[in-house]
């Protein structure tokens, strides 16, 4: 992980150096030029020497863990490494700050830096020094004779281990599954015919089973062929090695040495012909890898059967793949059955002692279904006495440095998962791991914290930060490194997490690399030190016990604790000059401690859900703010010195539980011209017309909207030609929002309208949203639609989600044939008039979900509900209370009843009438 420590800091370096024309294009001082020229020549040097350190560290990474010089030299790196980052960012602030104040404090602060220049340009020189004397140290002591790959070999030999069938748990279905469609047997009409070459994917995290079911099935069914191999495909791999292995495995005698890769592929085409053949090609990581080899295997006048593992989703992105099964972890069952095959393997009932299988539970949750993790504990469980100290030492061990000793196996598979990512996916990858067990990392904060924290570069103008920082993201889920917890319902990432075993052994990673550390007030009386961690997660406990040493080269303090004292924060605060990121949403404070504001290096300030009231003046001393998130706070207004934040990228304030959700900003917003997100500000004549400069702005919602604003609002809008999310909320339920004149940007994919909609211009309005081809979501409110007018929202054909709230005035709803082709989400609330829904076939063909709530004239099921095939669920809250009955008696009745009829295809209806406190699922 050095590599990744060293990769981040050249892109830094890059930076500063960046400065440099900038800074010589002013008139500096004889002596300040001359020292900034020594300063900026050590930068230069101290990037080159990184530069060509990156590409062997990236080798070094592989096995430092079995070449103790290697390991020390790495760690000297990283140390060194941190060093170079302390010197170039007090750099940077120092730079920054000479450009503030009046003319004569501005010349004392570049007097006075003249002697910092040199100073630093000094440490340098220092640094350089001891990474030459750390150089020559690995040189001298160096053991010779091994090579990365030899290590690398002896790693994966570790990982080895051979499955009897009686440990086999949990695959019955996909093992009959496979089996069928390899050999074209009967049993479902699913499995293919043996006449044609088929490629099938088993595919899933690290550790969840892949090879051992395979493997299994292969045995299994290889006798079934006329020829079988097995190729273990490395991820560092050379086709013509591949091949010359899948010779070999198919008993083709070839010179090794001496043939070339055209004559392989003949000989593997030659021998292949004709015949019924199976190859499995175990651990994939590449996609093109089948695309270079696929060639090689005959396609007429044979059967082949080529099965592909990998924890890689995207490895699928071929079209002869016919079949998939993603393989997930084990359901709690399945995971008692393995768990107790290990450890209790002596046992006659195979369970153990009743004593025991509390803790026995205990070790399943914390592996989470993971097979390999399961067994790793369940045989190192085995071999201790079973006794409930015993495995209370064990478990103990999972939560510190000692997991990669308690689940070897899965701390091996990890490792080669993180040698293969890049280093900025690495550092965005042990970053996720700092969250508490089973944390939900939500898309857009987690991009927001990478970017601040300096992971996310931007690759190519094409792409924005954001789009990089998404992509990385993706990364991650594809690799099987973090599962999707939701996707919103355009099918993007909005929820995922970190399985526990994943993240016990990232953290250990994190520990050791002084990536960073987590602090959870389980220590006892000992003292908890942060000494060279660069980010700290405080999960609770009593924070008295951080040591404070160290603590100067902290970048980044979390604290998921919600009641801290913040005043115990404060020492760690002053001593932590450099710290970038401060995030402490949903902690029970009042108001930031002064200490915050001398943070010169803070980017990010996360502040959501908190008590704070008031944000200080002193907030504009922040001058690298990027980030500042107070949404849901008690904010009800911004200082005046908010304007001065010249790199704010992002602002959240107000707050979605009051029915006044803006907050008031000062004059002179225009300022901020490099905002991305502005969320959610009250209206006022003065704001919109300074929110025209806004032009940046992805994401904007603006709060208190009056008709008067009206042409302040559209004119501004107009302009903001990257929107991608907009809500537009009226000061008041009768308030008229005057939108005729509003011209959306085609990049606008959620707009939510929260107010009254002139009659007469809505079916305009409705016709200009037909043109925006990104609009997926639509959620309107207070708006006065009438069947009339809704009729003309059936345009728009690329909406997924729409939610009417008080929004609809009329008797009946209608859908005709063909309109809303993709919606998945439809929410009606609040039609007090509405007593009938008709839907005719081929309407909504794609809807996966309807709610109904608050329609107390509703009193049958919606007309055509038959024809939604693919309806998931269906709820009705507070319908007319004969409609609810009536589905609850017909529910319990033996006779089958029309309208059960017509909703069996549901797999979940729930009805609810709240006055009387009944939640029921019907379904």
């Amino acid at each position: 992980m050095a590599e990744a420590v060293v990769g981040q800091l050249v892109v830094t370096l890059g930076g500063a150096l960046a400065k440099e024309a900038a800074t010589y294009g002013g008139a500096l001082l004889c002596k300040e030029a001359a020292a900034l020229r020594g300063l900026f020549a050590k930068i230069r040097q101290s990037k080159a020497e990184l530069e060509s350190m990156q590409a062997y560290l990236q080798e070094a990474e592989r096995f430092k863990d079995t070449d103790k010089t290697t390991a020390i030299f790495v760690g000297e790196v990283r140390g060194l490494a941190f060093q170079i980052e302390d010197v170039v960012d007090e750099f940077t602030y120092k730079l920054e700050d000479c450009k503030h104040g009046g003319f004569g404090g501005k010349m004392k602060k570049r007097l006075k830096h003249i002697k910092t220049w040199r100073r630093l340009a000094a440490k340098l020189q220092e640094i350089e020094a001891q990474l030459q004397d750390a150089n020559r140290r690995k040189r001298d002591y160096a053991v010779t004779g091994r090579s990365a790959s030899a290590a690398r070999s002896t790693n994966q030999g570790q990982a080895l281990h051979f499955t009897r069938d009686e440990d086999l748990v949990g695959i019955e279905e996909n093992k009959e599954r496979l089996i069928r469609w390899l050999t074209g047997g009967s049993g479902g009409g699913d499995g293919p015919e043996l006449s044609s070459n088929k490629v099938t994917m088993v595919w899933g995290m690290p550790g969840v089973g892949k090879t051992t079911l395979v493997d299994h099935v292969y045995n299994t069914v290889k006798e079934d062929f006329d020829a079988a191999a097995w190729v273990t495909v490395s991820e560092s791999y050379r086709t013509e090695d591949v091949l010359k292995k899948i010779a070999a495995q198919f008993g083709i005698t070839v010179d090794v040495a001496n043939t070339e890769m055209r004559g392989v592929a003949r000989s593997i085409q030659n021998c292949l012909q004709g015949k019924r053949y199976i190859l499995v090609l175990d651990d994939v990581w590449a996609e093109r890898l089948w695309l270079e080899i696929r060639d090689v295997f005959p396609t007429s006048n044979s059967t082949g059967r080529v099965v592909m593992t990998s924890r890689k989703q995207t490895v699928l992105a071929t079209r002869e793949s016919a079949y998939e099964i993603h393989l997930k972890p084990l359901q709690a069952h399945h995971s008692w059955l393995l768990f107790c095959k290990g450890a209790f393997e002596d046992a006659d009932d195979k369970e153990g002692p009743l004593e025991l299988q509390k803790l026995a539970w205990k070790f399943i949750a914390k592996c989470q279904g993971l097979p390999i993790a399961i067994t790793c504990i369940g045989r190192l469980l085995s071999r201790k006495l079973p006794t409930s100290a015993e495995w209370e030492d064990v478990y103990r061990g999972l939560d510190s440095q000692l997991v990669k000793d308690v689940i070897p196996d899965a701390h091996l598979i990890l490792k080669v998962s993180l040698e293969d990512l890049p280093f900025d996916l690495k550092n965005c990858f042990l970053h996720c791991a700092l969250s508490p067990e089973d944390y939900i990392l939500k898309r857009r904060k987690t991009m927001r914290q990478w970017i601040t924290a300096g992971f996310i570069t931007e690759k190519d103008e094409s792409k924005t930060l954001e789009e990089v920082a998404e992509g990385y993201l993706a990364e991650l889920v594809n690799r099987s490194l973090l599962q999707v917890v939701e996707r919103n319902f355009a099918g993007r990432l909005k929820q995922c997490r970190m399985h526990d075993v994943i993240r016990l052994l990232a953290l250990n990673k994190a520990k050791e690399e002084c990536f960073g550390n987590v602090y959870n007030g389980s220590g006892g009386t000992g003292v908890f030190s942060i000494e060279g961690a660069r980010r700290i997660s405080v999960l609770g406990g009593n924070i008295e016990q951080l040591s404070l040493s160290g603590a100067t080269q902290l970048r980044a303090l979390h604290v998921f604790e919600s009641y801290i004292d913040i005043d115990l924060l404060k020492p760690i605060l002053t001593s932590s000059s450099l710290l970038s990121t401060l995030d402490l949403q949903g902690t029970h404070i009042k108001m930031l401690p002064n200490e915050v504001f001398d943070l010169f290096n803070l980017r990010y300030l996360g502040l959501r859900d908190t008590k704070i009231e008031s944000m200080p003046a002193a907030v504009g001393r922040l001058q690298n703010l990027q980030v500042l998130d107070a949404y849901d706070s008690k904010l009800t207004y911004l200082p005046n010195s908010v304007v001065k934040l010249q790199k704010l990228r992002y602002l959240y304030a107000g707050t979605s539980k009051d029915s006044i959700r803006g907050v008031k900003v000062p004059k002179g917003m225009q300022h901020l011209a490099g905002l991305h997100a502005l969320q959610s500000v009250r209206a006022t004549p003065e704001f919109l017309h300074e929110a025209a400069a806004l032009t940046e702005l992805r994401t904007f919602d603006v709060c208190n909207v009056q008709s008067e604003h009206s042409a302040y609002l559209s004119n501004a809008i107009t302009k903001m030609s990257h929107l991608v999310h907009l809500e537009i909320d009226a000061a008041a339920e009768n308030e008229v929002l005057r939108l005729e004149g509003l011209h959306l940007p085609q990049t606008l994919s959620w707009l939510s309208l929260r107010g009254q909609l002139e009659k007469t211009s809505m079916p305009q309005l409705f016709s200009s949203l037909s043109h925006l081809n990104s609009l997926t979501r639509l959620q309107l409110e207070f708006s006065n639609i009438d069947e009339e007018a809704f009729s003309c929202l059936h345009v728009l054909h690329g909406l997924r989600s729409l939610l009417l709230r008080k929004a609809f005035e009329g008797k009946r709803l209608e859908f005709y044939t063909g309109s809303f082709p993709k919606l998945r989400r439809l929410g009606i609330w609040g039609a007090a008039q509405l007593s009938q829904v008709r839907i005719e076939k081929g309407a909504m063909q794609d809807l996966v979900e309807l709610w109904f709530g608050d329609c107390p004239d509703l009193r049958f099921l919606p007309d055509g509900i038959e024809h939604l095939a693919g309806l998931e669920k269906l709820v009705l809250i507070d319908t007319s209370e004969e409609l609810i009955e009536k589905l609850r008696q017909e529910r319990d009745s033996d006779e089958l009843k029309e309208d059960i009829v017509k909703i069996r295809h549901i797999r979940n209806v729930t009805v609810a009438l709240t006055q009387k406190g009944l939640v029921e699922r019907i379904r």
